[in-house]
């Protein structure tokens, strides 16, 4: 009896709820560190190209398709550029052998001027390779990469959505080098496993549950008096915490973190909500993302300006929300450093 070809990872479609991302690159180990705002992006623009991807064509993409609730189109150009530059270690099978293949994420592309204009880009050949050659993928629910609020905890969700469905695994464990490679965590920080554990995993982990499908442990594993390895398990949610997942996704983000840590918030029903803590109100100038990343290197502004957001939930719209972000940001850095 002839064996089986296996499933191919470009076999798989994409649907209006979720997008496929091959499992080599769900895995990966980033040389140069991404931001949350990056790796989704980096997901679109797989999706976008997928009916051609391992083909040595160019894809076009509207920018404003790529800005999500951002006014302004110089996060797109931004993430590009990190994309473009970003060098990632995978691990691939070789000629019947394990091996580790060193490849950009993004090659060259164009982008028009206008706001409401075009991105150009291309796929490198070594990656088209890689998911040519993919059979294992990770389905990505839209609403659930949107909602998540750190790129270690996308990361940890595009890592359980590529085990989840595995019939006869429900764990796997990984020395702490490694599982701080794939969730990028930048080289020098979170050396012990109480700082990894308490700035990255355990928030992560809280969030995945959340809003996933899926409930997530991590666990320590000790060699001799030193914990050198991690154990990841998952298993599937029943009816009710599905429900319940599906319920927090549907509520406003502000809030989130309070309601999934299983604290409370009392918002006064006389106050209006703020116009400058929606997303989809006015946007911070260009000049201070800038100035955030120059005072502040390492940190994902997008996600400081969410707890921003959530922090001003109930409070006076500031005279200069440009100033308070940066306050906040300064102090937020104070008590969560890297």
């Amino acid at each position: 009896m002839a064996a089986q070809t296996p499933y191919r990872t470009v076999e798989a479609r994409p649907n209006a709820d979720s997008l496929v991302k091959p499992g080599e690159l769900v895995d990966l180990v980033e040389v140069t560190p991404l931001t949350l705002a990056d790796r989704r992006i980096y997901n679109q623009l797989l999706e976008n190209a997928w009916d051609a991807i391992d083909k040595p064509v160019t894809h076009v993409i509207a920018k404003s398709d790529l800005r999500g609730s951002h006014n302004s189109n110089d996060r797109v150009g931004e993430s590009v550029e990190r994309l473009m530059a970003a060098i990632v270690k995978v691990r691939v099978t070789r000629d019947g052998e394990e091996a580790i293949e060193r490849v950009q994420l993004l090659g060259g592309n164009i982008e028009t001027t206008r706001r409401d204009g075009l991105l150009e880009y291309e796929i490198p050949a070594r990656l088209r390779r890689i998911i040519k050659d993919s059979t294992v993928f990770a389905r990505l629910q839209r609403e659930v990469m949107f909602a998540l609020s750190s790129k270690y905890a996308l990361t940890l969700y595009e890592m359980i959505q590529k085990r989840g469905n595995l019939r006869y695994r429900s764990s796997e464990r990984f020395s702490l080098d490694d599982l701080r490679g794939i969730l990028g965590v930048p080289k020098g920080k979170l050396g012990s496993w109480s700082n990894l554990k308490l700035r990255a995993i355990d928030p992560a982990v809280t969030e995945v549950t959340a809003l996933s499908d899926y409930v997530v442990e991590i666990e320590p594993i000790k060699t001799g008096r030193r914990v050198t390895h991690a154990e990841l398990r998952w298993w599937k949610k029943d009816a009710s915490g599905e429900a319940q997942a599906e319920r927090e996704l549907s509520f406003s983000k502000v809030g989130r973190k309070a309601r999934v840590e299983g604290k409370t918030e009392t918002v006064s029903p006389q106050k209006p909500r703020p116009a400058w803590l929606d997303r989809t109100g006015p946007a911070l100038r260009s000049e201070t993302y800038e100035t955030a990343r120059l005072r502040f290197p390492g940190y994902d502004i997008y996600f400081v300006e969410g707890e921003w957001r959530a922090w001003g939930q109930g409070k006076e719209t500031p005279r200069d929300p440009d100033r308070a972000f940066l306050a906040f940001f300064r102090s937020f850095a104070e008590k969560n450093p890297i």
